[in-house]
């Protein structure tokens, strides 16, 4: 099944998973150590943000490695930056309202 990249970052663990995975790779076993849940609920995550393609991960041995996929985080980023864009544009209106206001109180 394919998921969206928005179900990945809605829920707090997979969120502090990519922010682990931000700084370097890891192992599943070394990204469970951070967390308080099984082994198996981990991996859960990690398959959710391999499917997403939030994460990639490459076989070294016998060892699976976790990398961050910086170029979908940038799909997220630009999704955001419409909200920027339109709350810019809303607290610009307001300064003026303000402005107005302000100019008429003198």
């Amino acid at each position: 099944m394919r998921r969206d990249v928005f179900q990945a970052i809605a829920d707090p663990t997979r969120r502090a998973i990519i922010m682990l995975l931000a700084v370097g790779t890891m192992t599943p076993n070394a990204i469970a150590e951070h967390f308080d849940t099984s082994r198996q609920a981990v991996s859960k995550h990690l398959r959710i943000l391999t499917e997403c393609e939030i994460l990639t991960q490459e076989q070294q041995g016998r060892e699976i490695h976790y990398h961050l996929n910086a170029d979908k985080m940038k799909d997220i980023e630009k999704w955001l930056e419409q909200f920027k864009m339109l709350m810019a544009k809303r607290f610009d209106q307001l300064d003026t309202v303000l402005e107005q206001i302000k100019s008429k109180g003198k």
